[in-house]
Formats: C-alpha cells, sequence, structure tokens
C-alpha cells in the first residue's frame, strides 16, 4: 500500500519528465494558465469558481476533486483536493491538499524524497507561510524548492492531521496579496455606507408594505 502511495507522490507533477525540474507545475496544471485552460483541464464550470475579491483585481478560487479529473483513480491517488486562486483570471496558487488515510504512516522524509523525484533537492525552510483558507492561518515550511519565479512549500495542514504543498508564482502572489489587502481596505471604509444604504432599504420596504396593508385595511375599518 504504501510503495503505490509512494508512487503516485513521486509522480505527483509528472508532465513530461523533461519537465521534472519545472516548479511551475504540477501535473497538468502550470501557474500563469488563464481560468479557462484549468476550467476544461479539470473539466469544470464556469459555475464552479468562487469570487473571492473583484476591486482592485479579481481573485477567484477553483476547488478541484480527484474524482473528476482523469488520471490516477480515487482509490490510489493520495491527493485529496486542489485549490486554485487566480489573480485577474491567471492561475497564481496551488494548494495541494494530501488525503491523511492514503498517506499515513509516511515520514516527512519520505515526502520530501518523494516530491523531490520531480522537483529535485528541497532547500532548508526555515521560516512560515500563510496557509490559504478561511481562517489564514501561519504553518511552518518543511521543505521548500524554489527558484526566481516559483515557490513550492511543503507543510502541515492547519486543518487536519495531514499534509499540503503550496505551490505559487512569486510575482502573482505579490500582486494577488496586494489587491487582497487593499480590496479588504476599500471594503472597510465604505462600511459606513453600505450599511446606511442597507437600513434606508428596509425602512422604504417596511413603508411600502405599511402602505399596501393600509390601503387594504382602512375601507373597512369601523370603530
Amino acid at each position: 500500500m504504501l510503495s503505490n502511495i509512494m508512487k503516485w507522490i513521486s509522480l505527483a507533477a509528472l508532465t513530461p519528465l523533461l519537465c521534472a525540474a519545472d516548479l511551475s507545475s504540477y501535473r497538468d496544471f502550470q501557474l500563469g494558465m488563464n481560468l479557462s485552460a484549468v476550467e476544461k483541464k479539470a473539466e469544470m464550470a464556469p459555475a464552479d469558481v468562487k469570487m473571492i475579491h473583484q476591486r482592485p483585481a479579481v481573485i477567484e478560487d477553483l476547488q478541484w476533486l480527484p474524482r473528476r479529473f482523469p488520471g490516477p483513480s480515487p482509490e490510489t491517488d493520495p491527493v485529496k483536493e486542489i485549490l486554485f486562486s487566480f489573480y485577474n483570471s491567471q492561475l497564481f496558487r496551488m494548494v495541494v491538499s494530501y488525503d491523511r488515510y492514503k498517506t499515513e504512516g509516511l515520514t516527512v522524509q519520505d515526502m520530501i524524497d518523494g516530491i523531490s523525484v520531480t522537483y529535485g533537492q528541497a532547500g532548508k525552510p526555515g521560516d512560515e507561510i500563510v496557509f490559504p483558507g478561511v481562517y489564514s492561518e501561519k504553518v511552518a515550511v518543511i521543505a521548500r524548492w524554489e527558484d526566481s519565479q516559483y515557490a513550492l512549500n511543503l507543510v502541515r495542514s492547519p486543518y487536519q492531521p495531514a499534509f499540503a504543498l503550496v505551490l505559487f508564482s512569486k510575482q502573482l502572489d505579490t500582486s494577488a496579496q496586494a489587491a487582497v489587502i487593499e480590496s479588504k481596505r476599500l471594503d472597510d471604509q465604505e462600511a459606513p455606507q453600505r450599511e446606511a444604504g442597507l437600513l434606508k432599504k428596509r425602512g422604504d420596504e417596511i413603508r411600502i408594505q405599511q402602505e399596501k396593508a393600509r390601503l387594504v385595511n382602512k375601507p373597512g375599518f369601523r370603530p
């Protein structure tokens, strides 16, 4: 069982072997791809895309599950899911979450060895990264593969006792994070105005409802 799991982890990013040192890709997906290309390869639809932010740049997520992708069967594939993130329709990050049961018994070194078959020798981690998710928690980097353009980080998922791989384009990730910060700033800045608008809308709805009720009830009212 473990030998089969190690085989899939070792071949996790298997595009042609000539691309073995290409840190921009995972399996058939490549950082920088446009959203429609990822949808096509993953056999997913535009309706599956989740909008995260609309300004000052469009940030979107697409969650892929192995059973929806041609390739290793769900019974042998150690990947539980991949979260694709897009900056203005360009794939800037992939978060590969491994199934805890299909990697059970594998040590950190086992994971590093398996991934290194594809990406080369790992560097020393020595820092933390934010794990994309609801709470954006920081996690320690167990091992890192990187060059001037891309970074690939092996971490432990903060949500379950399992490993995860976080790949991103340094340039696009920097732009995306700046856009997220600005979007939150704009939301906070406009919050009072939005709240006032919602209160006014609700007040208008109540007045309209009362007026309709008045037109119905007034003619028949007798003291």
